[in-house]
């Protein structure tokens, strides 16, 4: 039996669980850290519990594929590679076990949910469900691609000269590629809509800084994962046993991408919330730059003079009334900015 190009197949089992233990570590400290971040100083009534059932789902399946990638793995070079006729190679040849099926099955169902997230993220932003009508639609084809993907692995009885079959190749080429559509699409419909709030923000500068990081990240982690599936897509198309490497890698990248922006969304409020606390009593540069959106009037003093004059003593008594229009545009101001980070927080 001969393999497709590359690297050799039980070479490419253990690169691709030596790379995705490090992925994992990696997105096991960002899962603590998103944790930590919905939860730190929040009542239980406060805590965003979707995200946060998302983030534990997200670390389940990635914890789930590593396991089961680490017993394929061992059962390959230890157990039962020695039992085929070509040795480990032949085992990792063989698709249609149920160890490589279920692998298979939990990328796709992470790479569903990761998208469900930002189309949902979309939704919440732009408060219209027309924005969401495309992304919807390409998220339902990225299913129904897996799902068939995943039916042509499990049914594969021989392969001859590639890993896949033709029909599996085709198949997982073409949800590799409306996953990035669909990831990209989503990503370009939230990060546009940040960018129009941070076009509006021209009074705040620290809202300004803060949807601007928020827009940096939604973008890198748009970014990241859409260059590990162009890679996955690429290897396929070459017909390349490299695609088993990243296909595997494509768990904890998920992960890290839907953590990434959790955090730095949560670390921008606190930070603005903390900044908009002390803003009552501070009279920095900044604050007066912001106040300078609102105009302040003139003054008004007015002054009124009595004179009372006896045999024993004069008095004199002034009465100073003075309008306040300063305080009141600072509550103004603070208002504003306030409901300009709530705009921006629920992304």
């Amino acid at each position: 039996m001969t393999f497709a190009k590359g690297i050799s197949l039980d070479s490419a089992g253990i690169m691709s669980i030596a790379l995705e233990s490090i992925l994992y570590g990696f997105s096991v400290l960002m899962f603590i850290g998103t944790i930590w971040a919905l939860t730190y100083k929040h009542h239980m009534r406060d805590i965003n519990r979707p995200i946060t059932a998302v983030a534990v789902l997200l670390f389940a399946l990635s914890t789930a594929h590593m396991v089961i990638d680490i017993i394929r793995t061992e059962e390959g070079l230890v157990q039962y590679g020695d039992n085929f006729p070509e040795g480990p190679e032949s085992f990792f040849a063989n698709v249609s076990q149920e160890t490589f099926v279920i692998s298979n099955t939990i990328v796709i169902l992470q790479a569903l949910l990761g998208d469900g997230v930002v189309i949902y993220r979309c939704y919440v932003v732009w408060q219209t469900v027309w924005v969401i009508i495309l992304p919807s639609m390409l998220w339902c084809s990225v299913a129904v691609t897996g799902g068939y993907s995943i039916y042509s692995v499990s049914h594969t009885i021989g392969i001859s000269g590639n890993i896949f079959s033709k029909a599996t190749r085709h198949w997982i080429s073409a949800f590799s590629a409306l996953t990035i559509v669909t990831n990209l699409l989503s990503s370009g419909l939230l990060a546009y809509r940040v960018w129009i709030i941070e076009r509006n923000v021209t009074n705040s500068r620290t809202l300004k800084i803060t949807t601007t990081s928020i827009l940096r990240v939604v973008m890198d982690a748009a970014i990241l994962y859409s260059m590990a599936l162009l890679c996955t897509l690429i290897t396929l198309v070459c017909s390349n046993n490299g695609s088993l490497v990243v296909i595997n890698m494509l768990t904890p990248i998920i992960s890290i991408t839907f953590y990434m922006v959790i955090i730095r969304i949560a670390m921008g409020r606190k930070n603005h919330s903390h900044i908009l606390a002390v803003r009552g009593g501070s009279t920095s540069e900044t604050d007066r730059g912001n106040l300078q959106h609102y105009p302040l009037k003139p003054l008004q003093v007015h002054i009124s003079h009595f004179t009372h004059t006896d045999d024993n003593s004069k008095m004199n008594h002034e009465v100073l009334k003075v309008g306040g229009p300063r305080q009141l545009h600072s509550a103004e101001f603070a208002k504003h900015s306030a409901a300009e980070s709530d705009a921006t927080s629920r992304v």
